[in-house]
């Protein structure tokens, strides 16, 4: 056993190392003047997937189901098959839209909406928040299991200890910054740190398990084959509906790997360089089989000391500490510090960043009282940061052991599940709209909670049991874990079914049924083409050579106006000064028309960095005006556009009519996106036309020439015959003249 003020002195001194490490790689990343980060440290920042569940939990749950716990990891492994298709797509949007979350992503395929954005926040608040409980839960548990403490004891000390150490490592280096799209290299260090120091610590204490218990290896095996109390642990079908649960497990991992928020900032919005991705694709995996090397030798070692089934999640801890190894303890402990705090860090970040941006920016814009807060979007999501922990905190400690807690893991996997159909059917179906997404997402979002919230919150007595087995106001076919009478799969399986049936199909129906507007049709071709590019946005301005009338000092007071709503007074004189030095417009009294629409294009490319697309496109459209002589401009440009690419051709839908302004600008590029597609069909029917002329032609000489060649033939067999006619009675035979 160790004492408490030593135990909390070593997270100490780890967080100060922590700490150091992060100040030192982004002092370093400045001096550089380059945030590029190296493929490996990208490889391994992608294992925060690993937290206290793996580190902790895959033990207990290998002591309950055998080789089950596996199903979670194969599902991932399948995952990293196909990120060079689904992932490089991903980034390379993320780059063209400054995407700053897994909400603002999926709003961006879905024209912006910032209801899509709203649900998609909701739901990651919903599922993944108590998963940060969770880790908080880890951490507590594992102090008290190596003080001897009392759990209550340790929420009161150490619980309050880390929650305020990891708020404190979150605003610092995770939301230091406004612009989330902003390279956190001190974090990202962190986070790989964090990896290494857990894959190493269970990785020690697993050799040291095995040698202490099993003595070497073969005898290890040898104990897994024979010994029947620890033979169960090798086999794969051991509970009932295996197949069932394999597969609902596999399609759990293959969703969390990619979807889970804190998995998509890291791999996505992290990213600097899509080669990367390959170099993730043998490191991860690799990580990944090491990090599950030792969970059956642990699992059986507890086993075959005694050690209460009921403490498994905590073997890892328990056989060394029974063993009498305190540094092999410690050691653990650390480990499974360090995988619980990496998740903690990055998952609190990206949540204030999307509660920010999508719940709370439109609710100030909506009540007029509250938009003076637009102007501290920054120290908004540092107090949302401080409540997601807080409340995380309260939670963990209200429902210390309790079922829901227990259960929070796959919960929240299964919430994260209902991203799939919006995001993946959306990148690869260009059919796909906001109708489909956001009734697909309401209901797939509804039956989770229904079928795993609701039960936890009945297992814990805060609503009527009877709910469970009469149903709701006595119907019966609306039972949580019955659903439309099927009430014979597991709860688990139960729910992911359910939810993801109705979630897809109300996406598909949706999908068909609506028929989107020309905007939402011109950022979906935008959305699909940016998926195919480098990911790589020009970020210099294309000045032309037009007349300069537009005076230059009232756009950049309206842009000023804008972006100090958001940015601040300091980072909006900046950004303003950047873009008209890459506009070439610094000192100039005019700009041309194609200028403004440059300025104003680099303006929300800016903006959207700080609050998310879908924010930055709603903003630039209720700010930024356009007078008159400006909407003629552009309805004339548009209209020489158009002579260019399709002869002469009148736009008949004034400016005026898509507000004269702002919006005008897409309806122009969503015009010229269909008229660049229509010329693209033609371009390839031509072709395909052509191919078949040449083929016809090539078909017509074939058959002259047979033809050619039949009539030489049918000129050489009548020539015989009329020389056979016309032959002398000499060729009769000599027998025959002698006859007569």
């Amino acid at each position: 056993m160790f004492a408490a003020h030593t135990v909390i002195l070593i997270i100490l001194l780890y967080v100060m190392c922590l700490f150091g490490l992060a100040v030192w790689v982004e002092r370093r990343t400045r001096l550089r003047s380059s945030s590029l980060m190296p493929g490996w440290v990208y490889a391994l920042s992608l294992a925060v997937f690993f937290t206290s569940w793996t580190f902790y939990g895959s033990v207990g749950f290998a002591v309950q189901s055998g080789m089950l716990f596996l199903g979670i990891y194969v599902g991932a492994l399948l995952s990293v098959i196909f990120w060079w298709v689904t992932l490089r797509r991903m980034v390379a949007v993320k780059e063209v839209f400054r995407i700053t979350s897994i909400a603002d992503f999926i709003s961006t395929r879905y024209r912006r909406s910032q209801r899509i954005a709203a649900l998609v926040t909701i739901l990651a608040l919903s599922g993944v928040a108590p998963y940060i409980s969770l880790q908080l839960t880890a951490v507590v548990s594992s102090f008290s299991i190596i003080t001897g403490s009392h759990e209550s004891d340790a929420w009161d000390m150490t619980g309050l200890l880390v929650m305020l150490m990891m708020l404190a490592f979150t605003i610092m280096f995770g939301i230091r910054r406004l612009d989330p799209t902003e390279r956190h290299s001190g974090m990202i260090a962190v986070l790989v740190a964090e990896c290494v120091v857990k894959l190493v610590a269970l990785g020690v204490v697993g050799v040291f398990i095995i040698g202490a218990v099993f003595g070497d290896f073969n005898e290890l095996v040898f104990a897994l084959s024979q010994d029947e109390q620890l033979s169960y642990l090798t086999e794969f079908q051991q509970p009932s509906h295996s197949v069932l649960m394999w597969t609902t497990l596999v399609i759990l991992g293959f969703s969390a790997v990619q979807f889970l928020p804190r998995q998509f900032h890291v791999s996505v919005v992290e990213s600097s360089d899509q080669r990367h991705i390959k170099t993730a694709m043998w490191m991860f995996p690799f990580y990944l089989i090491l990090i599950n090397l030792f969970v059956i030798p642990i699992a059986a070692a507890g086993l075959k000391l005694g050690l209460p089934m009921g403490s498994a999640d905590f073997f890892v801890l328990k056989v060394p500490q029974y063993l009498g190894n305190d540094l092999m303890t410690l050691l653990a402990f650390i480990g499974g510090f360090a995988a619980a705090t990496g998740m903690i860090i990055i998952s609190t970040m990206t949540l204030a960043t999307m509660t920010s941006n999508h719940l709370v920016l439109p609710l100030c814009g909506k009540v007029r009282f509250l938009e003076p807060l637009q102007g501290y979007l920054l120290q908004i999501r540092w107090v949302i940061a401080a409540l997601i922990l807080i409340s995380s905190y309260i939670l963990a400690m209200v429902l210390s052991n309790s079922y829901i807690l227990a259960a929070m893991g796959l919960i929240s996997f299964v919430a994260v599940l209902q991203l799939a159909p919006a995001l993946l059917i959306g990148m690869f179906w260009r059919h796909g709209n906001s109708m489909g997404a956001m009734i697909g997402l309401f209901a797939g979002y509804m039956l989770w909670g229904w079928t795993l919230i609701i039960p936890s919150m009945i297992a814990e007595g805060w609503l009527p049991s009877s709910i469970m087995t009469h149903g709701p106001f006595g119907i019966s076919w609306l039972r949580p874990e019955a659903f439309l009478g099927i009430g014979f799969l597991p709860p688990l399986i139960h729910s992911v079914f359910w939810s993801m049936l109705f979630n897809i199909l109300f996406y598909l129906l949706g999908s068909w049924f609506y028929h989107p507007q020309k905007h939402e049709r011109a950022l979906t071709r935008e959305f699909m083409a940016a998926m195919l590019s480098r990911g790589k946005v020009t970020g210099k301005a294309r000045p032309t050579g037009l007349d300069a009338y537009i005076a230059l000092e009232p756009k950049l007071t309206e842009a000023h106006d804008l972006l100090v709503r958001y940015l601040g007074a300091d980072k909006t004189d900046g950004a303003i000064v950047r873009i008209t030095d890459d506009l070439q417009v610094s000192g100039k009294p005019y700009l041309t028309i194609i200028e403004l629409m440059e300025f104003h294009r680099m303006l929300e490319h800016v903006l959207a960095g700080s609050i998310g697309s879908a924010s930055a496109h709603s903003a630039m459209e209720e700010r930024i005006n356009y007078n008159e002589r400006e909407a003629a401009d552009l309805k004339a440009l548009y209209s020489h556009i158009v002579n260019e690419l399709q002869g002469q051709m009148r736009v008949d839908q004034p400016a005026e009519d898509a507000g004269g302004g702002y919006m005008f600008l897409d309806q122009m590029q969503s015009q010229l996106d269909e008229l660049e597609t229509t010329i693209s069909d033609q371009k390839k029917r031509i072709a395909e036309l052509e191919l078949r002329l040449e083929s016809r032609y090539e078909e017509i000489f074939k058959h002259r020439m047979d033809a050619q060649k039949l009539k030489v033939e049918n000129d050489n067999l009548r020539r015989r015959l009329v020389d056979v006619s016309d032959a002398p009675d000499a060729a009769v035979p000599d027998d025959e003249q002698g006859g007569r």
